[in-house]
């Protein structure tokens, strides 16, 4: 598979953020992934499906959404991993960079999120609608996205395990505040981390099909 693969420093409004940056051949698109609750940039989960997102033609970039220092602090109160806003006005910088065309070209953006980074990238969506065209989040928690739910315009897919009754709860409460095109999906014998044989595989699958569907050419 003929990819370039580049380890990058982000502008992300007043701090520098670590990221890997991925681009396929005839990229047909291109996903920022949105880590949460304590995660980052090499999360094993959220680099298989990148890595499935590659064979398809598409483009990723895994960033760290905390600095170290910030990284440091989590570690200790775990307050930062729900600081919504914060991680919010990091992926807009994210998507404003990928706008100017110079990282990978002017492709087309999805986000994809897990746990409370799926809250920030609808956010996101919702603040940069012209820029985000679709949404894919896995075992996350759109209900944080709190009022930003109704200005989201991108195509939303919420992926949810079927053993993870209060997280299938909370989507599909978010489900009916979405304005937007959104389906809930349940991955079967799947628990809030996706450990279970196949499950994983199953989103990844389900995440390419959403975006190469709902990207524009």
């Amino acid at each position: 598979m003929d990819v370039r693969s580049t380890e990058t420093t982000i502008p992300a409004g007043d701090v520098q953020l670590a990221g890997d940056l991925v681009v396929p051949a005839d990229a047909r698109g291109i996903v920022l992934f949105a880590h949460g609750s304590g995660s980052s940039r090499y999360s094993p989960r959220n680099r298989m499906v990148a890595e499935a997102l590659h064979r398809r033609a598409l483009a990723t970039v895994l960033v760290d959404l905390l600095t170290r220092g910030e990284e440091a602090v989590d570690d200790r109160t775990g307050e930062l991993r729900f600081d919504i806003g914060l991680l919010t006005g990091r992926l807009v910088g994210i998507v404003d960079w990928l706008a100017t065309g110079e990282p990978a070209g002017r492709l087309p953006v999805g986000l994809f999120g897990a746990s409370t980074g799926a809250a920030a990238a609808l956010s996101t969506a919702a603040h940069r609608p012209d820029q985000v065209y679709a949404v894919v989040s896995r075992g996350g928690r759109p209900d944080l996205a709190g009022a930003d739910l109704r200005r989201v315009r991108a195509e939303t897919l919420l992926l949810v395990g079927g053993l993870d009754d209060e997280v299938l709860r909370l989507n599909e409460q978010a489900l009916a505040d979405l304005d937007a095109h959104a389906e809930l999906r349940v991955v079967p014998g799947a628990s809030h981390l996706f450990e279970e044989p196949g499950t994983l595989d199953q989103v990844a699958e389900e995440a390419a099909c959403w975006f190469l569907g709902h990207l524009p050419d």
